[in-house]
């Protein structure tokens, strides 16, 4: 993908290092990928790992980084491979988060090309939505999440919420790679506010009031495979009109998508696929949709909820 240089967004929020607060899991989340990880090894000095431990508690009580504890508040000490501090939230940050932190403003920048000209096309004007970057757990509009539920929009508060260490399960536990396998990430999470600003989402949850589990979680599918199609609308405008893309980045992308299926997940847990339970669509389903919107670059080809088969 090629991105360097590139304009990069202003609607980003680094939230990193910051307090995890209270421990509330969210409700009424856009839409999540799955999962989080740790943010590299740490060394204490010459702290035993019982003291290690000690001073962890203590600063999860204060709602500070520990990181600064460990490093004594100086950050030129190398405190396991994070070297500068930060000014939001105090927190150490590794050349390599740094470059990623750049390539999620990039990648932001042109969601907000693609859907600011798209969306006047059809009578409505695009509201851009915030991301917020953290660490750990975050309190969003819909309430308090930790990063092991994934990338997730909350449309209370119309923001896209983002741990950058996702990136490295997508490629390690999903045997997703790549830049754009990363971008059709954002892309997603961002199709969710295209159907906030559409009024799809306000639809959704006033259909959802009374229906049955299985026919809420059918529902949920249509909603995530439309989100996925506008994520290949992007990636469509992204490569016509700025020539964003590279070979095999579109391959990365449905490589994405399918690691992300719902099946593909209920067989990694070791169980059985039952596709009542299905939120999110199979990895052929996802992929499919994904492809549907690249190939079309039209919005109006994401209407997955008149769609007779998904």
């Amino acid at each position: 993908m090629l991105w360097k240089g590139r304009r990069r967004s202003s609607n980003i929020e680094d939230r990193r290092g910051m307090g995890m607060g209270g421990m509330r899991f969210p409700g009424g989340l856009g839409g999540g990928l799955g999962g989080g990880m740790g943010r590299g090894r740490m060394r204490g000095g010459g702290l035993g790992i019982g003291g290690i431990i000690i001073l962890f508690i203590i600063a999860w009580l204060l709602g500070i980084n520990p990181l600064a504890l460990l490093s004594g508040g100086d950050p030129g000490t190398g405190t396991g491979g994070y070297v500068d501090e930060q000014t939001a939230g105090g927190s150490f940050s590794s050349p390599q988060e740094e470059e990623l932190k750049e390539f999620v403003a990039v990648v932001l920048a042109d969601t907000e090309e693609t859907w600011n000209r798209i969306l006047p096309e059809i009578g409505a004007e695009y509201r851009e939505p915030k991301l917020v970057l953290f660490s750990g757990g975050a309190q969003s509009g819909c309430g308090f999440a930790q990063s092991a539920v994934g990338p997730f929009y909350c449309p209370a508060d119309e923001k896209v919420y983002l741990d950058l260490t996702f990136f490295d399960e997508l490629s390690r536990r999903f045997g997703a790679p790549g830049d754009f396998a990363q971008a059709y990430v954002i892309a997603h999470e961002v199709g969710h506010h295209v159907q906030t600003v559409l009024g799809i989402e306000e639809q959704v949850r006033q259909a959802r009031a009374g229906m049955s589990q299985s026919d809420s979680n059918a529902l949920s599918v249509r909603v995530e495979l439309q989100a996925d199609c506008f994520a290949g609308v992007w990636a469509n405008r992204a490569h016509q009109e700025r020539g964003l893309l590279e070979p095999g980045d579109i391959e990365e992308a449905l490589g994405a998508a399918s690691a992300v299926g719902d099946d593909t997940l209920q067989k990694q847990a070791g169980g059985r696929v039952v596709p009542d339970s299905f939120t999110h669509g199979s990895a052929e389903q996802r992929a499919r949709w994904f492809e549907t919107g690249y190939r079309s670059g039209n919005a109006a080809d994401c209407d997955t909820f008149s769609a007779n088969s998904l």
